[in-house]
């Protein structure tokens, strides 16, 4: 029983395995099965790839060809293009050569029947100066004859009366030439002189717009305006200028560029707050009376300007024009006091000149006539100002002066140059008009550091409200020559490096000391 139960162990187990080893194998051919499967789709997946990029590389390649055909074809159209117009410019070029070379040729012709034609007077002439010869001789031996001198006796009684007649010429020459040259001398002298002056010269542009007038209280600004904003209209129309009413504190600004109009909207408005009745006919009863003390105000302001400086006989006309300049503001500068002033500077050079002063004064006082009309004419002032004088019968040489003040026109007399220094020096004075305080502190401190970099230099100062710079150098290492170059080394590098209107003068100071104390 055991032997038999061993038995089918051994069998079972051989069995098992035998079992085991065909599930093995069946499996092992399964997996095989799957496997080639597997490398055989993926084999035909990278045959697929590779097609899709044969495909793409061929697409990409015949892109690539035919972007090169497109760029050679450009390339080649450009460059016939250029052959095409090289090819007109030297048919062009052929023609001009042509052309030249055929009036070259008319040109050698004419040359040659000119030079045959001198030829033939060249033997003309040398005929007719052979002729001459023979004459003269001629003549000498018949003059000879009848003289009783021979020809070198009378050769030297010629030179002699030729000799007294050129002595008498030379001496009334020298005396003419004398006075010439006293009288040129005393033009330049005076024509330098104007031109010494004139480097005063300095331009001005800015100009007010606005008038501020302040209110009682910031209730007055809703009465202004009125109802549906109708008291406002009417002041504008009345006045024709622009009035602001916006946050800032009791104030009303009134813009526009019309001086005249804006006084008189200033003063309008001033009496109609004063007033308290503000209302449109109020407010066009009070514009028209303001206008017209306006008006009466201009004309005695013009009037006394030209009593002040002597000036009589100008047209009415000019007279309120320049009455109109008391409104007019450069730089806070007014324009009408400043033609005054103008008008006085040109009188008194005049005077020291030796030109006439009056003439002189009533350019200067209408130099600016222009300004009073510039806002309402485009334009230079200056040659509005000319074309007005020139219309209202000044004379071409007052119309010159004030169009030439500004170099608009070339200066073309010593007067010109007079009213343009004389501009130049009312505006630069000291103290004519208003420079912001920062702007020139920063021009004095870099006045005073210009000096202060040279070598030698103590201390400098700039007085004078900055027209004058003092230096003062130590005297061991500045000469009195050097000193001399130091000046004019400042004032090239001054030139060079600020801005500024008129002069400045720059002294150098060079001092030695000996000093010695006596003791007991």
């Amino acid at each position: 029983m055991n032997n038999y139960t061993l038995l089918g162990t051994i069998l079972g187990i051989i069995v098992g395995f035998g079992v085991a080893y065909w599930i093995r194998s069946l499996l092992d051919r399964q997996r095989l099965k799957s496997a080639e499967s597997e490398a055989e789709r993926i084999i035909q997946d990278a045959k697929q790839r590779a097609d899709t990029l044969i495909k793409e590389a061929n697409i990409e390649a015949k892109d690539r060809l035919l972007k090169m055909k497109n760029e050679f074809d450009a390339e080649t159209k450009e460059t016939r293009s250029e052959l095409k117009r090289l090819e007109r410019r030297l048919l062009q070029k052929e023609e001009n050569i042509d052309r030249k070379l055929d009036q070259h040729e008319k040109k050698e012709k004419e040359l040659a029947r000119l030079e045959k034609n001198l030829e033939r007077r060249q033997a003309e002439i040398a005929k007719t100066e052979r002729q001459c010869e023979q004459m003269v001789e001629e003549q000498k031996r018949q003059l000879e004859k009848i003289s009783s001198l021979t020809a070198q006796q009378a050769k030297e009684l010629l030179l002699r009366a030729m000799e007294n007649e050129a002595r008498y010429e030379g001496a009334k020459l020298i005396k003419r030439i004398e006075n010439e040259a006293k009288e040129e001398a005393d033009k330049k002298a005076k024509k330098i002189l104007a031109t010494a002056i004139q480097r005063y010269a300095g331009d001005f542009v800015a100009e007010r717009t606005v008038s501020v007038v302040q209110l009682p209280n910031d209730e007055m600004k809703g009465r202004i305006i009125g109802r549906e904003g109708r008291n406002i209209r009417a002041l504008e129309a009345a006045t024709g200028i622009d009035l602001i009413i916006d946050d800032t504190p009791e104030a009303v600004i009134l813009s526009g560029f019309n001086p005249v109009r804006r006084e008189v909207a200033r003063q309008a408005l001033v009496k109609l707050i004063s007033d308290g009745r503000i209302h449109p006919a109020r407010i066009e009863d009070v514009v028209k009376k303001v206008s017209e003390e306006i008006d009466t105000s201009i004309k005695e302001a013009g009037e006394q300007a030209a009593f002040d400086l002597g000036v009589h006989g100008i047209n009415s006309e000019l007279i309120k024009y320049l009455g109109r300049l008391k409104f007019r503001t450069s730089y806070a500068q007014n324009v009408l006091q400043h033609s005054i002033e103008v008008g006085f500077l040109c009188g008194i050079m005049a005077a020291e000149l030796g030109l006439k002063e009056k003439l002189a004064r009533r350019m200067g006082l209408l130099h600016d006539i222009g300004k009073a009309i510039d806002h309402e004419v485009e334009g230079p002032h200056a040659v509005i100002g000319s074309k007005l004088a020139k219309k209202l019968g000044e004379s071409p040489k007052i119309v010159q002066a004030i169009a030439a003040h500004h170099e608009d026109v070339p200066p073309v007399s010593v007067y010109d140059l007079l009213v343009q220094a004389a501009d130049s020096l009312s505006g630069a004075r000291p103290g004519a008009r208003k420079e912001l305080l920062e702007n020139y502190i920063k021009r004095l401190e870099e006045l005073e550091a210009i000096a202060k970099k040279f070598h030698g230099v103590d201390n400098c100062y700039a007085i004078q409200a900055g027209r004058e710079l003092r230096v003062i150098v130590e005297s061991d290492k500045v000469s009195d020559e050097e000193a001399i170059l130091l000046s004019r080394d400042i004032v090239k590098r001054i030139e060079e490096s600020l801005t500024f209107p008129g002069q400045i003068k720059v002294t150098v100071i060079r001092e030695t000391r000996a000093v010695e104390y006596a003791n007991k």
